[in-house]
């Protein structure tokens, strides 16, 4: 009999098909994949098959190699049927690989135009620089959070929100492992229109 810890996680199954399939779309081999990201070919590999998990930072690397985001290709990877209720006991939370990667849970099911993750921690998410296409906020619940925005940092704490225009670079990071961020943002594969 197989124990329950050696199944595939749905979940890992789903997001390995959609990377495999999106890999294959933009006519790249495991080996071209793994020399764009700084990953393993091995692990690449295993990650397409379901057999293993991603961090968020991993699956960013793997995104910019693939001319998306890692949130486009986690809501591609979310087989729930769009619904527009997600309770709190959902199952929707991703462990991050690294020590300090946190948690990230999709408060939206499914692939929608508007995303919002939460995350808990985080205290090391690099120090990457994001600019998105549309709009974002960044929230913070509880604990506190360092932003940089356009080169300017500021801390933020419970209650706090920073807006994020499109185009501005930004990153953040959390201050400890208890810190909750919320994050609301237009999808990036998504044309957002202003009218006046």
């Amino acid at each position: 009999m197989t124990r329950s810890a050696e199944v595939p996680d749905a979940r890992a199954r789903q997001l390995g098909a959609v990377l495999h399939e999106r890999r294959r779309a933009a006519g790249m081999t495991l080996a071209h994949l793994a020399i764009q990201t700084g990953l393993s070919q091995s692990f690449l590999s295993q990650l397409e098959n379901g057999r293993t998990n991603t961090s968020l930072r991993s699956l960013q690397h793997i995104a910019d190699a693939l001319s998306t985001t890692a949130t486009a290709l986690l809501a591609a990877a979310d087989d729930i049927a769009p619904t527009p209720l997600v309770r709190a006991s959902d199952d929707t939370a991703r462990p991050q690989a690294e020590p300090g990667g946190g948690t990230v849970r999709a408060l939206v099911n499914g692939d929608r135009d508007l995303r919002a993750l939460a995350f808990t921690g985080g205290t090391d998410r690099g120090d990457r620089d994001f600019a998105h296409r549309a709009d974002e906020i960044i929230h913070v619940i509880s604990g506190s959070i360092s932003l940089v925005a356009d080169d300017v940092e500021y801390t933020l704490t419970a209650g706090d929100t920073y807006y994020c225009q499109a185009g501005e670079r930004h990153r953040w990071s959390a201050h400890t492992d208890d810190t909750q961020t919320l994050v609301i943002a237009v999808a990036d594969d998504r044309t957002v229109r202003r009218t006046r």
